[in-house]
């Protein structure tokens, strides 16, 4: 039997992405748990949590650095095209012939 897992999953029209994060199994039922043993399964799954939600996060703060960049390239060449025209104005544009 394989370990149990923690799965998020992004979806998005252009990409998808899954992220995973492997946890402890629970302590069996009907055996007799103390506190000790529940406190550190519940402190390996926080762990584990905490991990993956670190793990989506890195992932979505580089798409979104990802899509301003490519967003500020786009304004950059369309400001540059628009300047070019303005000063153009009134004149024939040899890069157009």
């Amino acid at each position: 039997m394989s370990a149990p897992r923690l799965k998020a999953d992004y979806r998005a029209p252009d990409i998808s992405e899954t992220f995973t994060s492997t946890v402890p199994s629970p302590p069996a039922d009907g055996t007799v748990q103390d506190v000790a043993t529940k406190t550190a399964y519940l402190s390996a799954l926080r762990s584990g949590v905490t991990e993956l939600q670190g793990n989506v996060n890195t992932f979505l703060t580089q798409r979104m650095e990802d899509e301003k960049a490519a967003q500020s390239g786009a304004t950059a060449s369309r400001k540059t095209k628009e300047e070019r025209e303005e000063e153009m104005y009134g004149e024939e544009d040899p890069e157009d012939a």
